[in-house]
């Protein structure tokens, strides 16, 4: 478990006496604030890190997530806190992980394939997209028929897994290195953000459709969808936080509370649809929500093990959490109240 330290300027609350977990309220200048707060808890990874990442919330006391530097899948029992990992090929360089009744899911980005991991025996089996490029799996997501959508950051492509048939589509992206990052599926239409121009981009019918947002500079990372069916987008470069409407194609912007030197990175949408960010320009890195309905933002708390940064993240609605990853090596939960 993370041992603790203070830091001034922090107020924390009465949970971290207990040694478990803790929030930290950090102030901001907005006025006029939303109700909702979280607690946070980490768990230190025991394996050789920096950097454990992207968990997966696996069923009932199982958190599945990832060891970039050091080729692993890695499981979590939060209950007991257990950890278990299978090793993968040295240089698999493992970027996400998601999983279903079948077993783990894992993109191996370093080594040109999407694996799947039987949890039970062990085994691995390896999915190499088409193509003589670069094929570095980076993010994905599940459509409602237990295939899967991926991104490709280098090879500069979206991707449709088909897992019963084991076939590829693939879709080229328009402009040269625009970098396809974070990807969400809703209603079995993926959303991608593109980290290396101002677009964000889906597929329709077949269709690879590409959506210019407003700032030129824009460069965002992650991306989350609203109950609305809104996509919300945080700027990594400039600060704000944005939303795309697909029924009227308007696209409105707010600055994130830290402004400029916000670089918000992981993101994840609430059962509410609080849409909540973590700035990794600020350290220790602070979870924030923007209240997608009334337009107000939370207060600011901080991550008890300043996170370095926090790449990646995802709501459990069982639990009303958000689970993250480190850089510092922890897997973290955010609980949220209301």
């Amino acid at each position: 478990m993370i041992r603790f330290k203070s830091i001034p300027g922090l107020l924390w609350t009465s949970a971290l006496a207990l040694g478990l977990s803790a929030s930290a309220v950090l102030a901001h200048n907005h006025g006029n604030l939303h109700h909702a707060s979280i607690e946070i808890q980490e768990w230190e990874v025991p394996y050789e890190g920096p950097r454990s990442r992207d968990p997966w919330v696996g069923g009932e006391d199982t958190i599945y997530f990832v060891g970039q530097r050091t080729h692993y899948v890695g499981r979590l029992t939060p209950s007991t806190g257990e950890f278990h990992k299978w090793d993968l090929e040295d240089g698999a360089g493992p970027h996400t992980v998601i999983s279903d009744h079948r077993g783990a899911w894992y993109a191996g980005n370093r080594a040109n394939h999407l694996g799947f991991l039987d949890v039970d025996s062990g085994n691995i089996t390896k999915y190499y997209p088409p193509g003589d490029g670069p094929r570095d799996v980076h993010t994905m997501d599940w459509d409602s028929q237990g295939n899967i959508w991926f991104t490709e950051q280098g090879g500069n492509r979206i991707g449709f897994f088909n897992t019963e048939t084991e076939e590829f589509t693939m879709y080229e992206v328009e402009r040269p290195r625009s970098r396809p990052y974070g990807v969400v599926v809703h209603k079995d239409q993926p959303w991608v953000v593109m980290l290396g121009t101002n677009r964000i981009a889906t597929v329709t019918d077949g269709q690879l459709v590409e959506i210019d947002l407003p700032r030129e500079q824009t460069r965002s990372r992650r991306l989350a969808v609203s109950s609305e069916g809104h996509v919300w987008y945080a700027d990594y470069a400039d600060g704000y936080v944005g939303r795309y409407n697909p029924e009227t194609e308007e696209i409105h912007e707010w600055r994130a509370p830290s402004a400029e030197n916000s670089r918000p990175y992981a993101v994840a949408m609430d059962q509410n649809d609080v849409f909540w960010i973590v700035e990794t320009g600020v350290q220790p890195n602070p979870f924030v929500g923007f209240d997608t309905r009334s337009e107000r933002w939370t207060a600011s708390f901080a991550v008890p093990s300043g996170a370095g940064t926090v790449r990646h993240m995802v709501y459990d609605a069982d639990s009303h959490s958000i689970w993250f990853g480190t850089d510092v090596n922890t897997i973290g939960q955010a609980r949220i109240s209301e």
